[in-house]
């Protein structure tokens, strides 16, 4: 599938979350709903992903920023918006 998917899953503690987040092929984005400022900021720098949101689902990029994902997730240096999509879904002539 590629889509939107969603995925919840309870895990019994922060290191088990983030050992989960990356062990996903993909990396798209996740989020994290907490009341500690500490696991929250831990979360955010260990988990490999594109887009991470705290207290919020994943914040959706806006068409003129390039989309971030990581490992699987993104097609090289490809992006699908902004100066990249441009060259890709064009031909230069000269």
């Amino acid at each position: 599938i590629f889509g939107p998917v969603l995925n919840i899953v309870k895990v019994d503690t922060l290191d088990d979350a983030i050992k989960f987040t990356n062990a996903n092929p993909w990396g798209n984005g996740c989020a994290i709903f907490t009341q500690s400022g500490a696991a929250a900021r831990k979360f955010q720098h260990e988990v490999d992903v594109g887009q991470v949101g705290i207290n919020v689902p994943i914040p959706v990029p806006l068409s003129p920023f390039a989309f971030t994902g990581s490992r699987a997730s993104i097609r090289g240096d490809i992006n699908f918006n902004g100066k990249s999509a441009v060259h890709f879904y064009t031909q230069i002539k000269s």
